[in-house]
């Protein structure tokens, strides 16, 4: 039905043994917990945490990769438990390793991936041919994979999960590791061929300014739980607020200062030691000018006022109590909680190898294909 959410997440959780224990009786480590959410047809949705937060996981259960411990979804119409092949191929699902054959030139790559999902060669040809022109890879479609830089491969895995034209495709951290010209340059073809084909996007990132800017919405994950979930321009507004700082010739004109802007708003005013007064609110940018104004008339002269909008960070701290890259530090990623091993190539290995069994599984299926 077209007014069918996309994905329907419900008690979503996902419990791994904690290999670090030694005692005879392990107990476990809950990657994900109770995770409920919806997501409607053609949205950018961006899953924003630090590492370990339990972003890759719930990506895994949403895409059949790994089954919850308890609770389920259904993702294009289909339970994830019960429908693993029907959801498999309805999506595409880019993690965050390459996924493409080094030995294999990357229009090959493609050819072989809509053989994997039943295309014809004719139609696997015309749609390898159209995703080239759309995510200009026609430079470098006849070299081979191990050939191509960081931000082609990147363009080149984005490519292998639009190949059968899913209405919802999963990204992984599809940045991760490209350098800025090619971060920018990825996220433009993402967005263009969002408009082009209305794909609805879920993503998971660690950069603030990726979400922020092009994300819709953006659901903010912490240990295993979502914590906030709504516009990054409503999140900012309500939850961190923009930082407006307020300068005086003279320490007496700031402690007199911090009377006048209080009535102006129900947020706390406070006065620095070095005669500075700050303040954190919603509209910034609108009480700026009015507390100018009132100092004005309450014959206060103000030597310099700014305002800084907020950022995620901001919201994360202001969630938290920490910023987001105070969270990452030091803490286990969510293949450390499982496996006391972290997030090392076996574990990465693992995550292409379920992705390559998947795409085969179903091709078998549709097939009768061997891989």
């Amino acid at each position: 039905m077209a007014n069918e959410p996309i994905i329907e997440a419900q008690g979503l959780t996902k419990r791994f043994p904690d290999q670090q224990k030694k005692t005879a009786k392990k107990k476990s480590v809950e990657a994900v917990s109770d995770l409920t959410f919806q997501v409607a047809r053609g949205e950018l949705v961006a899953f924003l945490g630090p590492n370990g937060a339990g972003k890759s996981t719930s990506l895994r259960m949403l895409t059949t990769l790994i089954p919850p411990t308890s609770g389920t979804a259904r993702v294009v119409g289909h339970d994830i438990l019960s429908r693993p092949a029907d959801v498999r191929a309805r999506i595409g699902y880019v993690g965050q390793l390459t996924s493409g054959s080094f030995s294999q030139r990357a229009r090959d790559e493609l050819l072989s991936q809509g053989a994997f999902y039943g295309m014809s060669k004719a139609a696997s040809k015309a749609r390898a041919d159209e995703l080239i022109e759309s995510l200009d890879l026609s430079g470098f479609a006849n070299r081979a994979v191990q050939q191509l830089s960081g931000g082609q491969k990147r363009r080149l895995d984005v490519a292998l999960g639009l190949m059968h034209a899913p209405p919802l495709i999963f990204l992984d951290e599809p940045s991760t590791g490209l350098d800025p010209q090619s971060r920018a340059n990825l996220w433009q073809h993402i967005l263009d061929l969002r408009q082009k084909y209305g794909t609805t996007v879920f993503l998971t990132t660690h950069y603030l300014e990726e979400a922020d800017r092009y994300a819709e919405r953006v659901m903010v994950m912490d240990k295993g739980r979502v914590i906030a979930d709504d516009t990054a321009t409503a999140l900012k507004a309500n939850l961190a607020g923009d930082v407006l700082t307020f300068g005086f010739a003279s320490k007496a004109d700031a402690a007199a200062a911090v009377a006048v802007i209080q009535r102006l708003t129900d947020r706390e005013v406070r006065l620095t030691e070095d005669g500075t007064v700050s303040l954190t609110a919603p509209d910034g940018d609108a009480l700026l000018p009015t507390a100018v104004r009132a100092l004005d008339a309450a014959g206060i002269q103000v030597a310099r006022a700014t305002g800084v909008p907020p950022t995620l960070d901001d919201v994360f701290l202001a969630l938290t109590g920490r910023t987001l890259r105070e969270a990452g530090e030091g803490e286990p990623t969510e293949e450390e909680d499982s496996t006391g091993q972290g997030d090392g190539p076996d574990e990465k290995n693992r995550d292409a190898a379920d992705a390559a069994s998947g795409s085969a599984e179903l091709a078998a299926e549709k097939t009768g294909a061997r891989r």
